[in-house]
């Protein structure tokens, strides 16, 4: 049984690195996995891509499938693979294509506005 869920995610979010607002959207998802803590992925287009570095660094996760990273690049840091992003992802979680996800940090703000 898959316990992945998605469901939309209510009003505003949005995601800030190193002072600068990364995306903001009224169109993220919620991905809810067993007892991890959810997981805010933003529409791709919802978000500044010319903050964002594709690295090398990939994950498979037999639920969702194989996930590509991205480094954050803000003027005073580079947050290396601070994003990912399941680009073909498993049919069960369809909805989570084209869309990115963050690893909320020190550095790293992802909240409801």
């Amino acid at each position: 049984m898959n316990d992945v869920r998605i469901r939309n995610a209510q009003g505003m979010w949005s995601v800030r690195a190193g002072g600068a607002v990364l995306g903001e959207s009224r169109n993220a998802l919620v991905l809810s996995e067993g007892n991890l803590h959810d997981v805010i992925y933003f529409p791709r287009g919802d978000i500044a891509m010319a903050f964002l570095d594709r690295t090398d660094h990939t994950s498979h996760c037999a639920k969702k499938g194989d996930a590509n990273y991205f480094s954050i690049v803000t003027k005073s840091q580079t947050l290396k693979n601070a994003a990912w992003s399941y680009e073909t992802p498993n049919d069960d979680v369809a909805r989570i294509k084209d869309h990115l996800a963050f690893y909320a940090t020190d550095f790293v703000t992802i909240e409801q506005i």
